[in-house]
């Protein structure tokens, strides 16, 4: 059946990107889940809109640092567990699936915030040099978050 990834064969890609940041899980997540001010902050995902309830759209503009790049998208959201994880998935084309999370953990110092966007279904082999521009946005937003988490912690 067209646009029905389950009959597709399993190809799966992962981007992933991790960072420490000197402030709470709740303090984080409260950056994270603000979307109202993403334009403030964000690097990446200039505006966002919506409310981050599993089973709701939310609608994301990203830029891509590096390109100028814009894309909007409208995401489902799967996962919305306070102070814990966040995470998203749309369609491309129909032809791919793409999950975005973002995991929160407590550490000694803070918390840990893995950012990973997992590819399925046709095309999710990508050049180097796109692997290397997604990696670059998801450590620039992880920095952005880290700088705004720890400068109201």
């Amino acid at each position: 059946m067209p646009g029905d990834l389950t009959a597709m064969p399993a190809k799966i890609s992962a981007i992933s990107a991790t960072i420490e940041i000197a402030a709470p899980p709740e303090q984080v997540w409260a950056v994270l889940t603000d979307l109202a001010s993403y334009p403030e902050w964000n690097p990446v995902f200039r505006e966002a809109s919506g409310q981050l309830t599993p089973g709701n759209r939310v609608t994301i503009t990203s830029t891509h640092p590096e390109t100028g790049h814009t894309m909007t998208v409208k995401v489902k959201v799967l996962t919305a567990e306070s102070a814990s994880e966040l995470r998203w998935v749309s369609s491309v084309l129909g032809v791919m699936t793409s999950e975005h999370s973002f995991i929160l953990s407590l550490t000694s110092g803070g918390t840990q915030l893995v950012q990973t966007q997992t590819y399925r279904g046709m095309f999710t082999r990508f050049p180097p040099k796109t692997i290397r521009r997604i990696q670059a946005s998801f450590e620039a937003i992880n920095q952005a978050i880290k700088q705004r988490a720890e400068g109201s912690a």
